[in-house]
């Protein structure tokens, strides 16, 4: 299933609405404590094909390690088989790609302050961005399977950098467009020909490219390359985004729509074969087609790397990291107590409400930004839930909907709040029900519900936890009771109301 959605900026604040919606008035309910079964689960390398949004650069996060983040995108005209004239030059070539913003503030002189969205390390942190050209085709179809299947591609595919061609493309003498580039927050100000006109762009990512190469490869193409853009794309086959790291800079990292960029291939040519006068004309490319986003995970920190390597899958585990991208997840198992749902069928109790209440664990996640927002799931189905399907509230941008189902982080109580009721009233009201494995992860976008396949083993996790760069440590079951963490100790919540 996939909902479609406009993507919004990623991950502002907003208010517990969940909260606000469902309310905390229990008092006149009964109330039952029930155990579960939570452990970890390593993700790895994960299908990373065609993601609404995609990380770029690098963060250091002292709770799991460090996530380097590259990426590689199919490239379109923007008008096909394009009319170019007589000797034509290139004049310059840039690349465009906005950041998610918000303007804070507007000067007396027409100016604007900016505030980044979702940008995670030191704000003017450096990192080297190298642009190649791609010569790795990315098909759309499987040809195994006879094409009938979409072509997967995960997050540790080396092909991009085995097949990249020449040199970097964004090669401007200027170090910020490439050895020490940084995601800078200042306002982009264009000034007319005549000095008298401004025209002033929101935040984003403008580099200079390699005029001569773009010259060769747009400009004197032979025109039948750029005839359709499924001929364009076999011609030029993509963009390579390398990120490394920049001297001693500990780096920083950003989420962006690359579908919003563009090249802008600004060129002259004759006016005619008769007419040397020059004229000033332009070729645009999207970033549009085929994109994979390629994660590498290092320095990785030793509680979190001992926590997914020998987790607990009968007794859970104490602690459960949720990370995104090739990250990790959580299992949970609910009434593994024998006999447990079957007292539950006989009681026949109204079922008012059941929650699942995660606490974080303040101390291990120490400075490291918390993820707004988690994601609870049939794990054996790869499905979502039947409260996910049966919330209809919405918000305003893809972390805020389904408040109801909830999964927002408090940050007053230090918790995610994920409401199961209908999944608990179907286990119990229906026998039949298969009482199924659930995942929980972190998400970038409530609003989708689709899944990505795992590389090196069977299964799937939800495609919005790839896009995440996040992580939370969250406190599990097996706590003991003289422990004084106990009583954050992950349970099923459900507030009933006996039978007349």
């Amino acid at each position: 299933m996939t909902i479609v959605i406009i993507f919004a900026s990623c991950d502002k604040d907003y208010n517990e609405i969940g909260s606000d919606l469902i309310g905390t008035n229990h008092f006149d309910l009964n109330k039952e404590n029930y155990s579960v079964v939570a452990y970890n689960q390593k993700i790895g390398p994960i299908q990373s094909n065609n993601l609404p949004v995609n990380a770029l650069g690098i963060y250091d996060n002292p709770a799991f390690g460090k996530t380097t983040a590259s990426f590689v995108t199919q490239v379109s005209l923007a008008t096909v088989n394009p009319t170019i004239g007589k000797n034509p030059v290139v004049e310059s070539v840039v690349l465009t790609i906005p950041y998610f913003s918000t303007l804070k503030t507007t000067n007396a002189d027409g100016s604007h302050v900016y505030e980044l969205d979702s940008i995670y390390g030191a704000s003017t942190a450096k990192i080297k961005l190298s642009i190649y050209e791609s010569g790795y085709f990315m098909r759309d179809l499987d040809p195994v399977g006879g094409f009938q299947n979409t072509q997967k591609y995960y997050t540790d595919q080396t092909d991009f950098e085995n097949f990249k061609i020449g040199n970097r493309l964004n090669d401007d003498s200027n170090i910020a467009q490439n050895d020490a580039f940084f995601f800078d927050p200042g306002e982009h100000v264009a000034t007319s020909t005549d000095a008298v006109t401004k025209t002033r762009t929101a935040p984003g990512m403008q580099l200079n490219l390699n005029k001569s190469f773009f010259d060769s490869k747009i400009a004197n193409a032979a025109s039948a390359k750029l005839l359709t853009n499924e001929v364009f794309k076999e011609y030029f086959r993509g963009l390579y985004f390398k990120v490394e790291k920049s001297g001693s800079d500990s780096g920083s990292l950003a989420m962006m729509d690359f579908s919003k960029g563009v090249i802008t291939i600004t060129y002259k040519e004759d006016t005619s074969a008769t007419d040397v006068t020059r004229v000033e004309k332009s070729i645009i490319l999207n970033l549009s087609g085929n994109t994979v986003s390629l994660l590498e995970q290092s320095n990785t920190n030793s509680a979190y790397t001992s926590a997914i390597s020998s987790a607990s899958t009968t007794l859970g585990d104490e602690k459960l990291y949720l990370k995104g991208g090739e990250g990790s997840m959580a299992v949970i198992s609910l009434f593994d107590t024998p006999g447990e749902l079957e007292t539950l069928r006989t009681n026949k109790w109204l079922i008012n409400e059941a929650n699942l209440v995660f606490h974080i664990d303040a101390n291990a996640m120490g400075d490291s930004p918390k993820p707004q927002r988690i994601y609870l799931y049939d794990m054996t189905n790869n499905l979502p839930l039947s409260d996910y399907y049966s919330d209809f509230t919405s918000g305003t941008n893809s972390k805020n909907g389904k408040l109801i189902f909830d999964g927002i982080l408090n940050k007053t109580k230090s918790t995610y709040t994920i409401r199961i009721t209908n999944h608990i009233r179907n286990l119990i009201n229906d026998a039949t029900k298969n009482n199924v494995k659930l995942g929980v992860v972190v998400t970038e976008d409530i609003n989708t519900a689709i899944f990505s396949e795992f590389k090196d083993k069977t299964g799937f996790a939800p495609k919005t936890s790839v896009m995440n760069p996040l992580g939370t440590i969250l406190y599990g079951n097996k706590i003991l009771s003289s422990d004084p963490n106990y009583d954050k100790r992950l349970k099923l919540e459900i507030y009933y109301t006996k039978p007349n």
